[in-house]
């Protein structure tokens, strides 16, 4: 699928905290008669069929409530796959145009645990975006400028109607208390990794290579244009924390024909000079590759991916331990977004 971003706010790069892939989940609405609250969080984009009717209607690939009779507002709480700082909502309405809200509302909170949709009721809740204007069949932005972890929101509808997709975009915060320091996956976004920059993203974004699970398909990982010149892409990524990486992991798979012939893997220490982790290195079409670094490697904060020329990764995963340092650094920044 390609991306086309040079038409939306720079945050909605950022990974989408409520996005089902990460886990994400809608917990509760008021109602749902016409089109499943399910569908708000689902990764890809929305699609339609004009004239396909079900038994209540005209069948949508979103969340479409009754018309209200009486007054009143309907809602969904979403349970985000990873909890952080928002940096901003959207809301589309795609293929809504007689049927969208004319305006929303997006309420966040912070709940440990895993408590339950009527729990949550009563739950401390910040307003987002507050009764906003919204347009049918578009893409609706909203910046959010808290500074706080939420691990759940709550989208209005003023009145009713339908909306397609919630997407929650932000910076995740991983709970220390949660991890283990000695192992685990610096590069994980669940973990607090984030990719800081990259060559090309025509077709899907570099967040993905380092979201959960494995890539159901080639659209779940990275993938550039063709190359029509001597260089090579490339992607940088801001690790968890400070750390010392054991194992990189270079997955291509479903990628059969668009894999990268060659990869390699520089990690950044305190001073900002590169140094090399994993050597220019042979790929395989469809494979996990996972390869074992010196023990005695060095520090480092940062990496940076280099594919040649071009292609995709499904994912990648960089195995190894949190530094004292970066085992501080992610206690201090959860701290600063919990208060």
């Amino acid at each position: 699928m390609e991306e086309h971003v040079s038409d939306r706010p720079e945050w909605t790069t950022q990974p989408d905290l409520a996005s089902r892939l990460f886990g994400g989940t809608v917990m509760w609405a008021s109602d749902e008669l016409f089109a499943e609250k399910e569908n708000l969080v689902n990764p890809w984009r929305p699609a339609h069929r004009a004239e396909t009717f079900g038994p209540k209607g005209q069948v949508y690939d979103g969340w479409e409530t009754r018309r209200h009779r009486e007054p009143g507002d309907d809602h969904a709480l979403v349970r985000l796959g990873l909890g952080g700082v928002v940096s901003g909502v959207v809301v589309d309405t795609a293929f809504f145009k007689g049927n969208y809200p004319p305006f929303v509302s997006v309420a966040a909170t912070s709940v440990p645990g895993y408590p339950s949709a009527a729990e949550l009721q009563d739950a401390d809740w910040d307003v987002l975006v507050d009764h906003e204007p919204a347009v049918g069949d578009s893409e609706n932005y909203y910046k959010v400028t808290s500074p706080r972890r939420y691990t759940h929101v709550r989208l209005t509808q003023h009145p009713d109607g339908g909306v397609a997709r919630l997407r929650v975009h932000g910076s995740p915060v991983p709970d220390p208390s949660l991890l283990d320091p000695r192992s685990l996956d610096l590069a994980a976004l669940e973990n607090g990794a984030v990719v800081t920059g990259c060559s090309d993203m025509f077709y899907s974004s570099p967040n993905n290579m380092l979201s959960p699970g494995l890539a159901a398909h080639q659209a779940e990982g990275w993938e550039t244009a063709r190359r029509r010149d001597d260089g090579n892409d490339w992607a940088t990524v801001s690790l968890a924390g400070a750390g010392l990486i054991r194992f990189v992991e270079l997955d291509t798979s479903n990628l059969k024909g668009n894999a990268p012939g060659w990869a390699s893997v520089s990690g950044r220490l305190d001073e900002g000079e590169w140094v090399e982790l994993l050597p220019h290195t042979r790929l395989q079409p469809d494979t996990r590759h996972r390869f074992a670094l010196a023990d005695d490697g060095p520090e480092v904060t940062e990496v940076r991916l280099d594919i040649y020329p071009d292609g995709g990764l499904a994912r990648l995963r960089l195995f190894g331990e949190l530094s004292k340092r970066g085992r501080e650094a992610m206690t201090a920044r959860f701290a600063e977004t919990s208060d």
